[in-house]
């Protein structure tokens, strides 16, 4: 969730239904479409409350995508590297292909390029704490021998959400499970880690 010590003071309820008035009215209308006093008409608040809450609509959204990412894609760790970055590449490409979270985040994304505050909250409270997992567990197995000392493990995680975002920003077909696999595998053979 993003917080802040006013979201603090939040109503559950009416938190849950600004979200998921927004992912409604993102899906119906799209992102450019969608404005705060329609939120706050569906969801039953004030603009006033959202406003109290969120800075804008592109912080409703990104609550929302944010909420969905994590709860479909947790941390995993097993003992095979390749396997759980396919288990993560595969769970954020399934976010990012569906309605109202895939369009969603487009649209938060073209944001950031206007909006200082909104790349700063996307940076420090989506982004990088996900990379920050990625890079935790490439380094957890370079302890366990799978990936030699020195590899550049972030240069890794780069090298494995960019072709999911530029298919992502593009509206290409994302990539299926195959590809996925086959990403993992040139990825961890770049950082000369045996693949099975």
């Amino acid at each position: 969730m993003i917080t802040s010590p006013r979201s603090l003071r939040r109503s559950e309820s009416s938190r849950r239904a600004t979200l998921e008035a927004a992912l409604d009215l993102c899906t119906e209308k799209g992102y450019g479409r969608v404005t705060v006093e329609a939120i706050a008409a569906r969801a039953g608040v004030s603009k006033k409350t959202i406003y109290r809450w969120w800075p804008s609509k592109s912080a409703v959204l990104l609550e929302a995508f944010t909420e969905a990412l994590v709860q479909s894609n947790p941390p995993v760790e097993t003992d095979d590297i390749a396997a759980d970055l396919r288990t993560h590449v595969n769970g954020a490409v399934a976010v990012l292909s569906v309605p109202p979270f895939g369009p969603a985040y487009a649209g938060i994304l073209s944001e950031v390029h206007h909006d200082d505050e909104l790349a700063e909250i996307v940076r420090t409270q989506l982004i990088e704490p996900r990379f920050e997992e990625v890079v935790n567990r490439l380094r957890a197995a370079q302890a366990q021998g799978q990936i030699p000392p020195g590899a550049d493990l972030r240069l890794a995680v780069e090298m494995l959400y960019g072709p999911v975002y530029y298919r992502h920003v593009l509206r290409k077909p994302m990539q299926d499970p195959d590809a996925v696999a086959s990403l993992v595998d040139h990825v961890l053979r770049s950082l000369g880690a045996g693949v099975g």
